[in-house]
């Protein structure tokens, strides 16, 4: 994958994409909302920061997982043929 510049933006809606909901490291469970324990606190998380461990999040890799992940869950326990 390409790496996002602190700076970029969408092409479409010019929105900042260097953000903390963007990153794969942003979690809402965490008390810093991030995974990664060395990382600078980003007041806010909508807005482009300086963060050097920012990793661009690909939602169709996670759901492609999910997906995958369903269609073996249920190959396991499908229902025998009578």
């Amino acid at each position: 994958m390409e790496e996002v510049s602190f700076r970029g933006e969408c092409p479409q809606c010019r929105s900042d994409i260097h953000v903390c909901l963007n990153c794969i490291f942003y979690d809402e469970g965490k008390a810093n909302r991030c995974r990664e324990p060395q990382a600078d606190y980003v007041k806010e998380r909508d807005r482009a920061n300086y963060c050097e461990y920012f990793m661009f999040k690909d939602d169709q890799a996670e759901k492609s997982g999910k997906e995958e992940a369903e269609r073996l869950w249920e190959n396991i326990f499908k229902k025998p043929s009578s």
